[in-house]
């Protein structure tokens, strides 16, 4: 008999209040079989886990998004293309320790670079908060200058400069990476039908908070933005020199990529694993992965259709 598991309930939760909470159906059905974790599992002292009742409860807030819209599109300021936003209504400084200039951020945390500013109808003198890079928003009107919109995972609409949206053709999405900050783990689900499937259960290594150079992956829900099989990074602090290269890497926000082991110079072949996934933050606001996962990724979740949600 086919070993099959239905996450209805997960840690104290039961059916019934599975049921009344509306989370989406899980089933686990792994087709990317390499570097598995189990559900919980063990990390020096401490347990880390899977917390599928709050990816259920993502996919769900997915499912009902895509049932109540009809035009979707990711928010695009990638290298600040479109313009620096301009300097929200509150904001916060974040001071670096090399002394370089500090960094504009929002109330909430989102950071002015590469950001999208957001505004309330009506009040268009400033920007109430920025959305990151790559943001999945469902389109409800637009004219010849704004869009009316909703950013999937921010509560209300939001009137944005047009400059900084893109339609996608895209009408449901059935393909899910899911990464946890907190866990420092990856996983990736697929919809089949009704039930989400979970496809891969691995390690993973998230962005460090140690600016400028080291930035935490940003939470949210993403569209996978566009790819590059060898990703080259440049060495901190630097314009020019090349680093090394990051392998199968899929684009979901601002410079953050899902990739493979990272190839420092003068080494030019492709690295397999590292035993610091899985342990402690330590990118540069990119998601590390076994290479093989990463490419598995990358053929899987196909651009401006795969959905990238980071949890903490």
């Amino acid at each position: 008999m086919k070993n099959k598991f239905r996450y209805l309930v997960i840690g104290i939760f039961s059916i019934f209040s599975f049921i009344l909470c509306e989370a989406a159906t899980l089933e686990k059905d792994l087709t990317y079989k390499k570097h598995t974790l189990g559900d919980t599992y063990k990390y020096g002292k401490t347990t880390r886990e899977f917390q599928w009742d709050k990816i259920s409860g993502y996919l769900d807030r997915l499912d009902g998004f895509q049932e109540e819209n009809i035009v979707f599109g990711t928010l695009k300021n990638y290298k600040n293309i479109n313009g620096l936003p301009p300097v929200a209504r509150q904001i916060a400084m974040e001071k670096y320790s090399d002394g370089s200039r500090p960094a504009v951020k929002d109330k909430y945390g989102n950071r002015r670079n590469q950001g999208i500013p957001l505004y309330i109808e009506g009040q268009m003198d400033r920007p109430e908060r920025y959305a990151p890079d790559g943001s999945l928003v469902s389109i409800i009107s637009r004219d010849l200058d704004n869009y009316k919109l909703k950013v999937e995972d921010m509560d209300g609409e939001w009137i944005v400069p047009a400059r900084y949206v893109k339609e996608i053709s895209a009408k449901s999405f059935s393909r899910v990476v899911v990464v946890d900050r907190k866990n420092q783990n990856i996983a990736t689900l697929e919809k089949v039908g009704d039930v989400w499937k979970i496809r891969s259960m691995n390690p993973a290594s998230t962005g460090l908070d140690r600016p400028p150079y080291q930035l935490p992956t940003p939470l949210g829900v993403f569209v996978i933005q566009g790819k590059k099989l060898k990703m080259e990074y440049l060495k901190d602090g630097s314009h020019t020199e090349i680093d090394g290269y990051a392998p199968y890497a899929s684009r979901f926000s601002g410079g953050g990529y899902i990739h493979g082991v990272p190839v420092n110079l003068p080494r030019t072949e492709m690295i397999e694993y590292s035993p610091t996934l899985g342990t402690t933050p330590r990118s540069h606001m990119c998601v590390r992965n076994a290479t093989s996962h990463a490419k598995y990724v990358y053929e899987w979740a196909e651009t401006n259709k795969g959905i990238v949600i980071v949890i903490e």
